[in-house]
């Protein structure tokens, strides 16, 4: 796993001026892949939109700038590459490949695991259970995903860090969560093996466009970027 720091120009309104100002958001990725030259680190869309410019934070507290490889906004999926002659020795040793799990063959009430970069303070790690699966939530944009629930805490900063089983393996991408000081444990993961045709075509430089079914529904739900 991996921390993701996203810098970026915003315009803001104060007192009746635009101005541009410079701010930072925190994600985390997974690392999934080698390709000769780069090292693949799988995310959310929404972690690395608009950034200038992208840092990933390794375990070994290596900080290395990289660029994104491909986006599917609709999904919330992206890949981000680091040449490999960027890293040290010392990360490379540090640093492993994410095992994919087969999400298809989760229980409810299975224990999982979430890891990722809650509040921008590191990597960190909240345990839980598969709450529900193919849940069906609207988001704020009135969007429409298919999710795994979990009671496993989530919160910002966690966004494309990983949901792991019992075994280790990574089952789910920690996506979003209920918005709301009246809610608990309502996380939500994207299912890895819903979309692993995606991200592979992410990695190999694909940028996918794909229309959503829209359904209204009374909830209000915030993405953790």
């Amino acid at each position: 796993m991996v921390s993701i720091l996203n810098t970026k120009v915003e315009e803001v309104n104060y007192w009746g001026q635009t101005y541009r100002e410079e701010n930072q958001y925190s994600g985390s990725g997974i690392i999934i892949a080698e390709n000769g030259s780069e090292l693949l680190i799988a995310t959310n869309h929404h972690v690395v939109s608009g950034a200038n410019k992208l840092e990933v934070n390794f375990v070994d507290g290596s900080v290395v700038e990289a660029q994104v490889k491909g986006t599917d906004a609709d999904m919330d999926l992206a890949v981000i590459a680091i040449p490999l002659d960027r890293l040290s020795d010392e990360t490379k040793s540090a640093i492993v490949i994410a095992k994919m799990g087969d999400s298809e063959a989760l229980k409810l009430g299975e224990s999982v695991i979430a890891i990722g970069n809650a509040l921008g303070y590191g990597q960190s790690v909240t345990t839980g259970c598969v709450s529900a699966l193919n849940r069906e939530v609207t988001m704020q944009d009135g969007s429409v995903g298919v999710f795994i629930q979990t009671d496993a805490a989530i919160n910002p900063g966690n966004s494309g860090g990983a949901l792991l089983n019992n075994k280790g393996e990574v089952v789910g991408i920690n996506s979003s969560k209920i918005g709301g000081s009246y809610v608990e444990g309502m996380g939500y993961a994207i299912s890895v093996s819903s979309v692993m045709d995606i991200i592979n075509d992410l990695s190999e430089n694909v940028n996918l466009f794909r229309a959503r079914t829209v359904v209204a529904m009374n909830k209000t739900f915030g993405d953790i970027a």
